[in-house]
């Protein structure tokens, strides 16, 4: 019992698998039907890519309403943001400094990443974690997967897997800030050996550490399953609805020491600009639905097939009231004037009037479809994969006029912007690994992508959108494995990657589509009692498509190309066990991540820089789990996350650095197996950043050109924001089995 419970707690952090696995040459396989759909996504420790592996064990300790990324937080290279300060609503995951644009997310080896923008939203499946088997994280571009390419790390998520025994589940959680998750859960086990049915029911309201930064967050999980020995197919249907306060402006240095819980969203003043208060329905409000089937079928002892298909339905806005004195006086922006809203200039008393104060929202309508196959045979000393994907994105972008001051004799809903983008990809892959003695393992990857994107119509302000592009990517893998003992393995590769602009890369400038060659170098050691991982790395990229630190008026990072750069570091990590109730599972990354001769214009004049900062690539990355377990069923962990000082943009200048910080958490669970009523009750109590630091995880830095105050001269001006994090706060839960 001891050797279970203690390997399924350090799966968090661990690269290898804990399992001491010998080969057989020339034996026949066991596959697992289940795994069948990944088995050409997820990779192995006789594989030369670095990743960790978290089941759902892992999870329920610390899945009390958070975000999945939150979740996430102490594995090797992580860096996760929060707009709301507390982990649910809108967040973020960064992995070696590249964000979550770059973070290629798959869901039983569906693409989830925004075809368009290319982002990961997690709001968009509240209680995901709920429904998580396991996932694993393949930092760097590792093998090849489908969707976009991964530039700093690849997620995948496998869902619930069949429940051969009926089960229901009630979970619920209160925590600060009004916080309350409350979870449905049940499965009806097989029947009649072969069917299951399960699924899930979610509900998470908060109110967030930021003022007004509330979140109320509804979600669904539905699967049917048939499985034999050979077959296993599963019609899956899940999604959510979320609706969050905006909390995406952040804050300026002055008010951030003063009242760091501020938030600006919805500010209504009077005419001599004194804050009368706040518009109450400043909301992000956004439904996705998924519905997904996959057919795994064992061919015979050694071959394997899989078919998955997806079709993604996301609807939604996001509502502003647009102040005429703030915007005019404060923002510098167009967003009042009739020319932005598509309407007539008015004639009132023979005043002219042509801007007004109102209420806007901005539509996203959009549908996704895909189709994937893979097939799979292990057979002797080779295992080798071949899969393909084609999927098709069509998103409706529009803007309405809820209301005006004065409306220029429009109805309410007039679109005063429209535009349609259209994406279509290919991708195939074939891949293999080879056993060429009890030693040594080779592996071979080669993919190619084709992508098609075009987006015509009208953006807001207004202005025109005429984008036709196409793209063809071939990306080689390959690496080599040593044994040198059962302790010991090293491992050596290279991987190359493209990825295409995002539409909003299109609608900032011209931007040229990114290559990235890395290069990994590895060691893993595997004993009962300690378990190590050793990983260099060096990321070697051409027009990177970067972070500049600034914001779009959405609260998305808009990026630019930024010529050479690279990133190079060394991640360590460990699980080792300190007697028999005792396991520490420290990790770090050490980078250095530069672009390499770097210009920018200041004050008119371009200037050499040299060799400059990445932004939001901090040189230091820690993570610390230190698990006490007094009994099989009580656990507590204290958990530390360090975070060097980072810039926020590119051009190394002192204003737009985020400082370091260090923040803790302290988790307790305990599990009751009572002998009637229930199969188990959990307990979970998690206090989030225990010792009250006061630390900002995310900002924004920009930079603007002042060519009006003085005729003929450009003098350059900076500006930031930050988001702030909550205090020490909690989240306490109990679950029922029955």
């Amino acid at each position: 019992m001891k050797t279970i419970y203690f390997r399924a707690l350090v799966m968090i952090f661990v690269t290898p698998s804990l399992a001491q696995t010998t080969v057989v040459l020339d034996s026949i396989p066991e596959i697992q039907l289940e795994e069948v759909k990944l088995a050409g996504l997820r990779v192995d420790e006789d594989q030369p890519f670095a990743f960790s592996n978290v089941d759902e064990e892992d999870l329920v300790s610390r899945n009390l309403g958070q975000d999945l990324p939150i979740l996430l937080n102490y594995l090797p290279g992580v860096v996760t943001t929060s707009d709301a300060g507390a982990g649910i609503g809108y967040t973020g995951i960064r992995v070696r400094g590249s964000d979550a644009t770059r973070v290629n997310v798959t869901i039983n080896g569906i693409p989830y990443n925004d075809s368009e923008s290319q982002g990961v939203y997690w709001v968009n499946m509240p209680d995901f974690a709920s429904s998580v088997s396991s996932l694993q994280i393949q930092r760097g571009v590792g093998t090849s997967t489908n969707g976009s390419g991964a530039f700093g790390a690849s997620i995948n998520l496998l869902t619930e897997e069949v429940s051969p025994m009926a089960y229901a589940e009630i979970a619920n959680t209160v925590g600060s800030f009004n916080s309350l998750k409350h979870t449905l859960k049940f499965s009806t086990g097989l029947l009649n050996d072969h069917f299951e049915l399960s699924g899930r029911l979610s509900k998470i309201t908060s109110d967030g550490y930021v003022e007004r930064a509330s979140s109320d967050l509804k979600s669904y999980f539905l699967q049917a399953a048939f499985q034999d020995e050979n077959t296993l197919i599963k019609a899956l249907a899940f999604g959510g609805h979320e609706i969050t306060y905006q909390s995406w402006f952040g804050l300026d240095a002055n008010t951030l020491k003063t009242n760091r819980r501020y938030n600006p969203a919805g500010e209504i003043y009077d005419n001599n600009g004194n804050l009368e208060g706040h518009y109450d329905n400043q909301v992000d409000n956004y439904r996705q639905d998924h519905y997904q089937f996959h057919w795994n079928q064992k061919i015979d002892a050694y071959t394997s097939l899989s078919l998955g298909l997806n079709y993604t339905y996301g609807r939604g806005y996001y509502e502003e009231y647009k102040d005429l004195w703030f915007e005019q006086n404060i923002n510098f922006s167009s967003d009042n004037n009739f020319s932005y809203l598509g309407l007539q200039s008015i004639n009132i008393g023979g005043t002219t009037i042509d801007t007004t104060e109102n209420i806007i929202q901005k539509w996203l309508d959009n549908d996704y479809y895909v189709a994937t196959f893979s097939l799979n045979k292990q057979k002797g000393n080779t295992e080798w994969n071949l899969g393909a994907l084609y999927s098709s994105y069509v998103g409706d972008h529009f803007g309405a006029l809820i209301f005006a001051d004065y409306p220029s004799g429009v109805q309410p809903g007039h679109r005063f912007y429209e535009n349609q983008g259209d994406k279509k990809e290919g991708n195939v892959y074939a891949k293999v690994n080879h056993r060429f003695n009890d030693r040594i393992s080779g592996y071979l990857d080669l993919q190619y992508r084709s992508i098609s994107f075009t987006a015509k119509g009208n953006l807001k302000g207004p202005a025109p959108i005429n984008v036709n592009e196409n793209y063809g990517f071939f990306n080689p893998k390959a690496g080599l494995v040593y044994t040198l003992n059962p302790q010991n393995k090293f491992y050596i590769s290279f991987a190359r990657a493209h990825r295409e602009p995002s539409r909003s890369d299109f609608e900032n400038g011209n931007p040229q589509p990114e290559e990235l060659n890395d290069y990994e170098l590895g060691w893993r050691f595997n004993t009962e009692k300690a378990i190590l991982g050793l990983n260099f790395y060096w990321m070697d990229y051409t027009n990177q498509l970067a972070l500049t630190g600034a914001l779009d008026d959405v609260g998305s990072p808009i990026r630019q190309n930024v010529g050479e750069s690279s990133r190079m570091g060394i991640e360590l990590e460990g699980t080792i066990a300190l007697g028999s109730r005792w396991i520490w599972q420290p990790n770090m990354t050490l980078s250095r991540n530069r672009n390499h001769d770097f210009y920018f214009q200041r004050d008119g004049v371009l200037t050499a820089l040299g060799d400059t900062h990445l932004s939001f690539s901090p040189s230091i990355v820690a993570g610390n789990r230190i698990a006490f377990q007094p009994s099989p069923h009580w656990e507590m962990v204290l958990l530390t996350k360090y975070v060097g000082e980072q810039y926020m943009g590119n051009i190394d200048s002192n204003r737009s650095k985020l400082e370091d910080y260090t923040v803790s958490d302290f988790n307790i669970y305990h599990r009751i197996c009572p002998q009637s009523l229930f199969q188990e009750i959990n307990i979970s109590l998690l206090i989030n950043n225990l010792f009250g630091t006061q630390y900002v995880s995310n900002g924004y830095f920009y930079t603007f050109d002042d060519d009006y105050s003085v005729p003929g001269v450009v003098t350059t001006f900076e500006g930031t924001g930050y988001y702030p994090q909550a205090l020490t706060n909690f989240l306490l839960g109990v679950s029922f089995r029955f």
